[in-house]
């Protein structure tokens, strides 16, 4: 069944548990009948929430979204610790008797927001180490020094705490395993954790409240999101028809513009072009990328 037929932009999908980032995006270019579609960030198979999509041109501009920012509601179940550090992994550590202080709890979590931290990598995750993949080396057993970076966690807020489980809604820095964050809360607890569910609910400027679930591409019932919204404001230029048409050829022009870099836009406010000054001269900018599939 061919859906909508303009598939530029940016669709972004409520993904369901179960399918890979991959399974989303093949499944999508079936049904869209394209095989131009690429994702913008991976999210486990046990996740759920936005995966955000890029269709036709919006491929050309995947390094320009900005996705440094990310917010989930996670829920930890206390008690347990496995290999992959959610629920679907072996159990390598159970703890059956254990009492929460809320109060406690409270605190350590509060403890992450606002920080930088040093954050261990997870084994199982498709980091590369000496140019394989860390999961590979657990599947083979293989011994293995895991990586660690420093990420930011914004914003920690406890929603809800059981006996065995809390639920919280984090913001975080790009790269950052929630994963381990709840491994590192469950060393700060004294009493191990794992992940037992994981919502995105909004990746960079995209949030869940405009995502779509598989259902509703399948039905036809979705909007794809303009390539316009990726960029900024401050860098975006109506251009008059005279000059789109040298901007869609690619043509070096004067730099009339007080920027590094400056986005094109007609008057149907499709993008044209991203262009940046010339450093061979500067009196001059250049296109880094052209939309050539907008004819006039």
């Amino acid at each position: 069944m061919l859906l909508k037929v303009n598939s530029n932009g940016i669709l972004v999908i409520n993904k369901e548990q179960g399918y890979t980032s991959r399974d989303v995006v093949n499944k999508v270019g079936k049904l869209l009948n394209t095989k131009k579609v690429g994702h913008t960030g991976t999210l486990d198979p046990m996740a759920t929430g936005v995966l955000v999509l890029a269709l036709g041109n919006a491929l050309k501009t995947i390094e320009f979204i900005n996705h440094d920012t990310k917010e989930y509601i996670a829920t930890a179940k206390i008690g347990l610790l496995t290999d992959t550090l959610d629920i679907t992994g072996n159990i390598i550590k159970k703890v059956d008797s254990f009492s929460i202080d809320k109060d406690n709890l409270n605190n350590i979590l509060k403890s992450f927001s606002n920080i930088k931290y040093i954050q261990e990598v997870p084994l199982y995750s498709s980091i590369k180490v000496n140019g394989e993949r860390l999961y590979r080396y657990a599947r083979e057993n293989k011994e293995v020094i895991l990586p660690k970076r420093e990420v930011y966690i914004y914003n920690l807020e406890v929603l809800d705490i059981l006996n065995d489980s809390f639920t919280f809604k984090c913001t975080v820095s790009k790269g950052t395993y929630i994963r381990s964050l709840i491994r590192d809360i469950g060393d700060k607890l004294g009493i191990p954790c794992t992940m037992e569910k994981l919502n995105r609910i909004r990746e960079g400027i995209f949030s869940i409240e405009e995502s779509y679930t598989l259902k509703d591409i399948e039905e036809n019932n979705y909007n794809i999101i303009p390539i316009e919204r990726i960029f900024p404001d401050n860098l975006k230029v109506i251009v008059d028809s005279s000059l789109e048409k040298q901007i869609s050829n690619g043509k070096i022009l004067d730099n009339n513009y007080d920027k590094d870099k400056i986005v094109f836009i007609n008057n149907d406010r499709e993008v044209l072009a991203i262009y940046e000054t010339y450093i061979k001269d500067t009196s001059k900018i250049k296109p880094i990328k052209v939309f050539k599939s907008i004819e006039k």
